[in-house]
């Protein structure tokens, strides 16, 4: 199933999406990745302390024995870690992108989409993304679920972002303030949708 880009657009358009709300996607510029992550971890932990049921992951980086630093995803609702990055050893040029926890990461925010979570947390938009791998499938479990989202989107990828969530999505600033004004407005009942 592939929601964005062409079926994006039909979907914002349609009747449907009028009638009942669609998902909306908060994306922030990730030129800070680190602060940007952090802001959303931050952001998930102080929706939950008010009841919300948030799902997702936000991405990290762990110090080694090695010194090295490994690339985590971390569950927003229960702590547990996806190390995503595999060390290939002293001198490897290669990808050391390790897919089958990007996989497990990924089916764990599929899987709080289904059981009923008001937000989703997507740690990045980037490369694999861009190339409709890595979390794509993530994105669109929300977006069947009609799902609210924040996501962080690499400004290397930009052009392809848009063509992924075409409207769907709207550029939030990356500051507490401006995610809870998104917030309070998507969840505000509104006369042409029913709230979220």
């Amino acid at each position: 199933m592939s929601i964005p880009s062409e079926e994006s657009h039909a979907l914002s358009e349609s009747p449907l999406s009028a009638a009942i709300g669609w998902t909306r996607i908060a994306a922030l510029p990730a030129e800070d990745s680190v602060r940007v992550q952090s802001l959303m971890q931050a952001f998930a932990e102080e929706l939950m302390r008010d009841g919300v049921r948030v799902g997702g992951v936000t991405q990290t980086r762990v110090a080694e024995p090695s010194g090295r630093s490994a690339i985590m995803l971390r569950d927003v609702a229960t702590g547990a870690f996806y190390p995503i990055s595999q060390d290939l050893g002293p001198g490897s040029v290669a990808c050391n992108l390790d897919t089958s926890e990007l996989a497990l990461a990924c089916a764990v925010i599929e899987r709080a989409a289904r059981d009923g979570a008001q937000l989703i947390v997507v740690s990045k938009f980037s490369k694999q993304e861009a190339a409709r791998g890595g979390l794509c499938d993530a994105f669109r479990a929300a977006m069947t679920a009609r799902v609210p989202v924040i996501a962080a989107v690499s400004p290397h990828y930009r052009d392809e972002w848009r063509a992924f969530a075409g409207p769907l999505a709207e550029d939030i600033a990356p500051e507490r303030q401006a995610l809870a004004d998104w917030w309070a407005k998507l969840r505000a009942p509104s006369p042409d949708r029913t709230s979220i």
